[in-house]
């Protein structure tokens, strides 16, 4: 046998004693713990849109409290102390609710559908009355650069801008609406135009599961006059302490041109 033949048939004993190439481990051969880890650090909205629909163990984690207060802890770092105190109960069946509010983050942000004014305006909100809201590009008296755009109404009394929001889909829960650690702030701009007299009224009520009114502001109508269409004004107000059951915002914006002309020359709401 030559010597070639014998290194040929060396080499293929000793890689008969070789040892099987071990597969790797998936994501899903980690312990929970560490996997809820590695989970944590997936954005919300793939955790509820992707990682939900792998397969039943991933949606088990993905629908566990325990991920989500991974994220809170870590990502709401400030908000924390005060969450932890009002959380929703850990052996609820259903989803977490938890996931919602970390994808939607409404604490802090405007929860106003169409702020801007972007989309189509019915979209967006309810209109009553007799004649409807017209939509123009902001201008220089109405103040804070991201009103794009503003609404514009015509004449009469009965011009009525609402929408009504709920809270549970914007991503609170109901131990957290209840637990009176919490302030719904409203605030909104209006303004006067093409030299007429106008008058504007902001209504906000908390609403109960039923849409029943627990609570309630409405703003002075005020009066605004040909010699002061120049100048802006803003309407705020905070609810604190509000009873237990608010689960939606009502927002009534009404609007009236008192010189009663046909057109779009009424008040300009932000």
């Amino acid at each position: 046998m030559s010597g070639y033949q014998e290194n040929l048939e060396k080499h293929l004993r000793n890689t008969e004693k070789l040892p099987e190439t071990e597969e790797p481990l998936g994501l899903n051969h980690l312990p929970t713990e560490l996997l809820e880890v590695v989970l944590s650090h997936v954005p919300p909205h793939v955790l509820l849109g992707r990682c939900r629909r792998v397969c039943r163990y991933r949606r088990a984690l993905v629908d566990c409290q325990a991920l989500w207060l991974n994220i809170l802890a870590r990502d709401h770092a400030a908000l924390w102390p005060v969450l932890r105190t009002c959380l929703p109960p850990a052996d609820n069946p259903r989803p977490c609710v938890l996931g919602r509010f970390c994808e939607r983050r409404p604490i802090g942000r405007n929860l106003l559908q169409n702020p801007k004014g972007l989309e189509v305006l019915q979209k967006s909100m309810v209109v009553h009355g007799c004649g409807a809201l017209a939509m123009e590009e902001s201008w220089e008296a109405m103040p804070r650069p991201p009103l794009q755009i503003c609404f514009q109404s015509a004449y009469r009394w009965c011009h009525k801008k609402k929408q009504v929001l709920d809270l549970e889909k914007e991503g609170f829960w109901r131990e957290l609406l209840d637990s009176g650690k919490m302030e719904i702030c409203v605030s909104d701009w209006w303004a006067g135009r093409q030299g007429t007299d106008n008058i504007y009224h902001l209504i906000i009520q908390l609403l109960d599961a039923n849409q029943s009114i627990l609570d309630h502001f409405s703003s002075v109508p005020m009066p605004i006059r040909q010699w002061r269409n120049n100048v802006s004004f803003e309407v705020n107000h905070v609810f604190s302490n509000f009873k237990k059951g608010v689960r939606f915002v009502s927002c009534e914006h009404w609007v009236q041109d008192v010189e009663f002309l046909s057109e779009h020359y009424g008040v300009c709401l932000s």
